[in-house]
C-alpha cells in the first residue's frame, strides 16, 4: 500500500487492502473460469429453459449445439446507454470495444434497436414465422425499498430496489452514466406494506349500483395457507386452463371443484394475490355486472381501504343468500324494491317493495323456492297506480 493509504481509516482503509489484496475483477473472473460450465457445455441442458418452441425445431436444436452455422437467435434482457461507436460492441469491465464478430453463446450488445424495444425481446435473422422467443427471465427477488428521486431542476421519479445496498448502485449509476453527472435530490426510502385480513367479513355488505337496480352482497376472507404465494409463482393465475386450476385449488387447498371454476379475476394488476369468486346460483344477467366489478376489485386491491397499500391473501365472495332471492324474484314479477332495513343485532332483513296485484299469484311459492323458505311475504293493498302500457293489449298484464 502507498504510505498516503496507510493514513485511511475505518472502512475506507478496509476497501483499500480489499483492493489490493483481492481485487474482485480477479476472483470473479477465476470464480467463473473454475466454477461455471461453457456455453457449448450448458446449453445442451438449458435450451428447455431458454426456448418457448418446440424443442426438436432448427432454432432450439442451434441453441443446444452452440452452433455457428444456425440461425440468430439473440435474447435482449437489458436497454443500457452508450455511445454509438458501432453497431456490435462487448463491454470489457466499464469500457466499450468494437468488434465485428462475436461467437455464439457469448453475451453482446448492440447499437440503435431501442426504439424498436421496449424491455425485452428475442432477434433472430430468419423470415419464416416459426420461429419462438427466448423466454423472458424471472427475477427472484422484488423491489422492497423505493426512494423519490428528481433533478434539481424539475421532474420526479421513483426508484425501486432490493434493498439499501442495491438501491445506492442504482442511484450512483443513474447520477454518473445516465445523467452525466448531474447533481440529484433524492427523499427518504419508502418500504411497501400489504393490506389483509384475518378472518371472515363479520357481516356481508352490500352495495348498490348508480341505478338502483342491482344490489352486490360482498364478504371478504383469509385465502388459504400458501395460496397467496402460489399466485405469486405463477403455480395459479388467470391464464390456466380453468380445470386444472380447479383440480390445484380443490387437492391442495380444500376448494369446492365448481366453485374453483368461478373465480371471476386476480388483483391487484390481474395478477395479483387476491381474487373474486361468483357463489350466486340462479341469478340472471350476472356477467352483465362482470367487467365493473371486475374493474372495480382492480382498483380496490391496488389501494387498500386502510392505508392505500397493496391488498395480499384475500378472498372476495358475492354469497347469494335470502335476500338476492328475493330481489330475484320481485324483479322477475315487476316488484319495485323501495325499502331495505336491517333489524338491529340480527341477520334479519325486512324488505318493503310494490308489486302488481296481478302478479301476485304464486308470489308466495316462487319466493319460498328461490330462497329456500327463508323468505316469509305479508301482502297488503296499498295503491292505486297508472298503468305504463295500452290496457288493451293482452301482454300488458
Amino acid at each position: 500500500m502507498k504510505s498516503e493509504e496507510k493514513d485511511l481509516m475505518g472502512k475506507a482503509l478496509m476497501k483499500r487492502v480489499m483492493q489490493t489484496w483481492l481485487p474482485a475483477s480477479s476472483a470473479v473472473l477465476e470464480m467463473m473460469i473454475f466454477h461455471l460450465p461453457s456455453p457449448a457445455t450448458a446449453q445442451k441442458y438449458r435450451v428447455e429453459n431458454l426456448y418457448e418452441g418446440p424443442l426438436d425445431d432448427q432454432y432450439a436444436t442451434a441453441i443446444r449445439n452452440c452452433d455457428p452455422n444456425g440461425p440468430l437467435m439473440l435474447y435482449v434482457s437489458k436497454m443500457i446507454p452508450a455511445s454509438d461507436k458501432g453497431r456490435t460492441v462487448i463491454w470489457m469491465g466499464k469500457k466499450q470495444e468494437t468488434v465485428e464478430h462475436v461467437p455464439c453463446g457469448n453475451t453482446v450488445a448492440l447499437v440503435g434497436l431501442d426504439q424498436f424495444i421496449t424491455k425485452n425481446a428475442t432477434l433472430t435473422n430468419e423470415k419464416e414465422v416459426d420461429a419462438h422467443p427466448i423466454k423472458a427471465m424471472k427475477f427472484s427477488v422484488s423491489p422492497v425499498v423505493r426512494v423519490s428521486v428528481q433533478c434539481k431542476e424539475s421532474g420526479e421519479h421513483i426508484v425501486a430496489g432490493a434493498g439499501e445496498l442495491h438501491l445506492e448502485i442504482c442511484l450512483k449509476d443513474l447520477q454518473d452514466d445516465f445523467m452525466g453527472g448531474a447533481e440529484i435530490i433524492k427523499s427518504d426510502p419508502v418500504v411497501s406494506f400489504c393490506e389483509t385480513v384475518l378472518e371472515r367479513s363479520c357481516r356481508t355488505v352490500m352495495s348498490k349500483s348508480a341505478n338502483k337496480h342491482n344490489r352486490l352482497y360482498m364478504e371478504a376472507r383469509l385465502m388459504e395457507e400458501g395460496l397467496a404465494e402460489a399466485i405469486d409463482d405463477g403455480r395459479i393465475g388467470p391464464r390456466d386452463d380453468p380445470k386444472i386450476r380447479s383440480k390445484i385449488l380443490a387437492e391442495e387447498f380444500g376448494w369446492d371443484k365448481e366453485l374453483a371454476k368461478k373465480i371471476w379475476c386476480f388483483g391487484p394488476e390481474t395478477t395479483g394475490p387476491n381474487m373474486v369468486v361468483d357463489m350466486c346460483k340462479g341469478v340472471q344477467y350476472l356477467n352483465e355486472i362482470k367487467d365493473s366489478v371486475v374493474a372495480g376489485f382492480q382498483w380496490a386491491s391496488k389501494e387498500g381501504a386502510l392505508a392505500e397499500e397493496n391488498m395480499r391473501g384475500i378472498c372476495f365472495e358475492a354469497p347469494e343468500q335470502a335476500v338476492g332471492g328475493i330481489y330475484s324474484v320481485l324483479n322477475q314479477k315487476r316488484g319495485h324494491v323501495f325499502e331495505e332495513m336491517q333489524r338491529p343485532g340480527t341477520p334479519l332483513y325486512n324488505i318493503k317493495a310494490y308489486l302488481p296485484v296481478i302478479e301476485s299469484f304464486g308470489f308466495s311459492s316462487t319466493l319460498r323456492a328461490a330462497t329456500s323458505g327463508q323468505a316469509f311475504p305479508q301482502c297488503v293493498f296499498d295503491h292505486w297506480e297508472m298503468m305504463a302500457s295500452d290496457p288493451l293489449e293482452p301482454a300488458c298484464y
